[in-house]
């Protein structure tokens, strides 16, 4: 009896633990934020090439799943010095005003074996707007080096002005210059940095059980002989 009262006060302890994930910090340099928009009849490609972000995972526990990032709008990267110098400018991005972009996850759906869908807030142009990622889980795995890894390829698609971005040129021949429509690819390969990380907060660890009040408890609850019931019957020996 008193192993089982320790037992199931343990249980009780157990069942009021947080659901613990992994910590992986993201590695940027086998990592790419990458973006591509219409330029008046083909697609200009370009990076953003400083960042930094935490990702909270543990495979089959999407209740833990969190992801974080910060991006540094002047690091972006089209390959034209022209070009990029307009893009930061209060045209585009205003990166003096602006200068970074964030994202911070607030749940995750459709959940498959590979894929799953984050929902998450986008601050872009000191305007925050709800976004959609379509995530690729590639695994969890160890370097040569024995440093553990995980791999996400994350896509979405925003409109510009939705954040504000909104200059563009009229064509002689109709339309414009720049499209609305921005598709941003996230490739991500990202360190394990902590053994395990809480959620939520950690319940308070239980109080020490008092074996001896068991034990007394125990006694107590048994049922005692009546004193009918202990006597002989009459006429016996």
């Amino acid at each position: 009896m008193k192993r089982f009262a320790a037992l199931f006060l343990l249980s009780i302890f157990i069942l009021n633990q947080s659901v613990w994930a992994a910590v992986y910090e993201i590695d940027k340099e086998h990592s790419q934020v990458g973006f591509k928009v219409r330029h008046l009849l083909s697609n200009v490609n370009g990076t953003f090439d400083e960042f930094d972000g935490k990702i909270s995972y543990e495979p089959g526990k999407p209740e833990t799943w969190k992801a974080e990032a910060t991006i540094q709008a002047a690091s972006l990267n089209t390959k034209v010095k022209e070009r990029d110098k307009h893009l930061r400018s209060a045209d585009f991005f205003d990166v003096e005003k602006y200068p970074t972009l964030t994202f911070k996850s607030t749940k995750i759906t459709s959940l498959s074996e590979t894929t799953a869908t984050m929902e998450g807030l986008l601050s872009l142009h000191g305007i925050e707007k709800p976004v959609t990622l379509d995530v690729q889980i590639h695994g969890v795995g160890k370097d040569p080096w024995g440093n553990v890894k995980a791999g996400f390829t994350a896509t979405t698609k925003i409109n510009r002005k939705d954040f504000g971005l909104n200059w563009n040129q009229a064509l002689e021949t109709g339309g414009v210059l720049v499209g609305d429509d921005i598709e941003i690819t996230l490739e991500v390969e990202a360190n394990q940095k902590e053994e395990a990380s809480a959620a939520v907060p950690a319940a308070a660890a239980p109080p020490p059980v008092d074996e001896s009040a068991l034990v007394v408890a125990t006694h107590d609850a048994a049922p005692k002989a009546s004193p009918s019931a202990a006597a002989p019957a009459p006429g016996k020996k």
